[in-house]
């Protein structure tokens, strides 16, 4: 957009920013308030992008007047740039913006109140002066001139990372990383940002590269394209993704000929960028490519997999040559209730096999075996280990076992970097390793937890094979229980007491592709509803306050969104916002944080979205829920107690970490278990409607479950099979002789 086309022509507007009302993180575009010298207390509208522009800060603003049919006079922001207030008003609210760690508004109103005007001065350039002020000791001090400098520095880098496109949130993602440095390395090396800086993908980095200079068609740009594709393949589950493929999408993605970009695959592969190798596909071979940690692991853990079944020594040889019979009517003494055919083969099959598989849907029995199976090791003295990849399945499967259960992660107590603690040289001392939901474990993390178990010991995986694969790449379940030589047991009878459950009998009718029964049920409602706006608006209201009001639950304990998507107006985000108004809106006097899009206040229930191995005391990892706890303004932190019990901080620019959590997509309620679920189906989401999302969304009520939404939509969601299988090789590799 250029001054004065299409419009009047530009113009500068200074102004203190005041409030935020809208801000969408993935455009930038903000609507804004703002105060102006000439305006006075009267508050104006600015709309534009301003994402990462903080309450509290003078604005130097080009764009043009606009006037809007319903809102009136505006400003639409073309660009901004920050400026340092001169008044002791501007100050004194700079300051107590919250800008610079160890500067509340309290503190701020005293500093300004002692030094006015000069106040600034004294920070930047005698900022020992600040012990002159009542309440401000050394070490506060130096904190306030340690975070003004950084501030300082970080305002240079954005004015050059601003010059070649990014917004402000991605350039503080970028000056984390790289510090000092960030202008050196985004001029030279612009492509290191899609690996090095989270958030920060090959699209970002592309049109930074192209801002710089790097050509269209330089190697350079193909190699990290290649990359990206092959990462975006991961991000779909996909280990490899055949070299036909690979070379067709990096072409659509790039828009550079596709003999090119084979060249530079060629490079890639030649350089150990990616590894090529000939996988097993039906009655074909087909050219895989893959991301190097991809390989090693899907390598790996069929070779760990492998060796741990066939190795000669057994640490529950005890079971070799029990009496059945005996055993079994000791455990039925134990729990007053007799295991059916297939809960018997599973039981024993776990106890005399080193690796073993048992799956089946709800109701049929699987938490009954697993605690029949645990109890019989244990009273042989066997040491086990249980464990599940989320918080949440780690608390259920401790619930229905009777004994401690912890998360993978911190099971084998990985570390920064990825690294475990236990691993093939130090490995986790038991005889028997139980994880559950593993349908959830994706490539890695199976790997990583295979290398830990010690020779001899026996390992069972326990999930749904029909509900949605892991969030990572792989399809591990589903990959054991194509592999001819894994012992595996699918329980199928649902017991009376299942059957009696709406929940349950919808779960299997979804699963074999029939339509829900929704007449006659208590814990099984269908709300019908066409469109998105009101789909979203039923489901708030219904997950906010009917449920509640009928049922006696907490809206935020006890009932949880599940979306199909994260977009649209029915979409986890805009549910999120809405939910958040309803449950926890503002409040006068209670602190509260902005991070781009996103409002923090005490008492939202967030989730965290991605590993991260240097916070709690063991990690944090992706998929993480909690509820915050406490916000801290003077300290620029938040407290989030997890649902581990564990109190983590937050500081404020760690907040893109963090996502609200009244709504999540199906796919990361994986592994936990909820009284009650709401399910907005609308046909807006017609590309994701499938039969394993809604199976495993309706899998994860305990109590009830209510779909608002379109009829169309349910009908096409139980009708459709879902995606095909996912590019992997595991199957394959676990044929292999040992």
């Amino acid at each position: 957009m250029k001054p004065g086309a299409d419009g009047p022509p530009f113009s500068s507007l200074d102004a203190v920013l005041e409030r935020i009302t809208y801000a969408d993180e993935d455009s930038g575009y903000t609507i804004a308030r703002v105060a102006t010298g000439r305006s006075g207390s009267e508050l104006l509208t600015v709309v534009g992008p301003l994402l990462g522009a903080q309450v509290g800060e003078s604005l130097r603003l080009t764009g043009r007047w606009t006037s809007h049919p319903r809102y009136g006079r505006q400003f639409e922001v073309h660009s901004y740039t920050t400026v340092l207030p001169a008044t002791v008003q501007g100050i004194r609210r700079y300051l107590g913006s919250g800008l610079i760690k160890g500067i509340g508004p309290k503190m701020a109103e005293r500093i300004v109140d002692h030094f006015g005007t000069d106040t600034l001065d004294v920070i930047e350039k005698e900022p020992g002066r600040l012990t002159e002020v009542p309440g401000l000791g050394p070490k506060r001090t130096r904190m306030i001139a340690d975070a003004w400098e950084e501030q300082k520095i970080i305002k240079e880098v954005m004015v050059f990372l601003q010059g070649v496109g990014v917004s402000t949130s991605i350039a503080v993602r970028i000056f984390k990383q790289y510090g000092e440095r960030s202008v050196e390395v985004v001029r030279t090396q612009p492509y290191r940002l899609a690996d090095d800086v989270w958030g920060i993908g090959f699209k970002t980095a592309d049109t930074i590269a192209q801002a710089v200079g790097i050509p269209h068609d330089s190697p350079e740009r193909v190699k990290a394209g290649l990359r990206y594709t092959l990462s975006q393949a991961a991000d779909d589950g996909h280990c490899y993704l055949p070299a036909p493929n690979l070379v067709a999408d990096a072409v659509k993605i790039l828009e550079v000929p596709a003999p090119l970009t084979a060249s530079c695959l060629d490079e890639l592969a030649g350089a150990e960028g990616v590894v090529r190798e000939q996988v097993p596909a039906g009655d074909n071979e087909v050219p895989a490519v893959y991301l190097p940690p991809f390989h090693r692991a899907e390598q790996s853990l069929a070779g760990s997999l492998l060796t741990l079944l066939h190795h000669g020594h057994d640490r529950l040889k005890a079971f070799a040559d029990v009496d059945w019979d005996k055993a079994e009517s000791w455990l039925r003494e134990r729990t007053g209730a007799d295991l059916a055919g297939e809960q018997r083969q599973a039981v024993r099959l776990a106890l005399t096999h080193k690796v073993a598989v048992l799956t089946g849907g709800p109701g049929c029995g699987k938490s009954f075996t697993v605690r029949s199976i645990v109890t019989l090791a244990r009273a042989k003295r066997a040491k086990v280990i249980l464990a599940a990849p989320t918080g949440r399945a780690a608390k259920r499967l401790s619930e229905l076992t009777g004994h401690e259960a912890t998360t993978v992660h911190r099971l084998l107590q990985l570390r920064p970097g990825g690294d475990a603690v236990f691993d093939r040289d130090n490995p986790l001392d038991a005889d028997l390793v139980v994880v559950d939901e593993a349908s959830m474990l994706d490539v890695l993390l199976a790997n990583r937890l295979v290398k830990a178990v010690a020779p001899g010991a026996h390992l069972l995986f326990v999930g749904d094979v029909d509900q949605l694969p892991s969030v990572g790449a792989g399809e591990v379940l589903k990959d054991l229980l194509a592999a001819a030589d894994i012992p595996r047991v699918r329980l199928t009878q649902v017991f009376r007491q299942a059957a009696e459950s709406g929940v349950v009998v919808n779960a299997h009718r979804v699963n074999s592709g029939l339509q829900p029964q929704l007449a006659g049920l208590d814990d099984f409602f269908l709300f019908p509803c066409e469109e998105p706006d009101e789909i979203a608006a039923l489901a708030v209201d219904v997950a906010a306050r009917r449920i509640p009001r009928r049922f006696g639950l907490d809206p935020r304990r006890d009932v949880q969104v599940l979306a199909p998507m994260h977009r649209g107006a029915a979409g986890a985000g805009a549910l999120n916002a809405a939910l958040q108004e309803a449950l926890t809106p503002a409040r006068d006097g209670l602190p509260e944080r902005r991070h781009g899009g996103r409002v923090f206040r005490v008492g939202d229930k967030v989730t965290q979205l991605r590993n991260n191995y240097d916070k709690g005391a063991a990690g944090v990892f992706n998929g993480t829920v909690g509820v915050v706890a406490d916000i801290r303004p003077d300290d620029h932190a938040l407290t989030v107690l997890t649902d581990e019990d564990e109190s983590v901080e937050y500081a404020f620019d760690e907040l893109d970490e963090l996502a609200h959590a009244y709504a999540v997509s199906i796919h990361r309620s994986q592994g936990s278990e909820y009284p009650a679920v709401v399910i907005p189906l609308a046909t807006s989401a017609w590309m994701m409607l499938q039969r394993n999302l809604l199976y495993t969304a309706i899998t994860r009520a305990k109590k009830l479950v209510v779909i608002v939404g379109s009829r169309r939509a349910l009908a096409q969601a139980v009708r459709t099979r879902g995606a095909g299988r996912r590019h992997t090789g595991l199957t394959h590799r676990l044929t292999r002789t040992p």
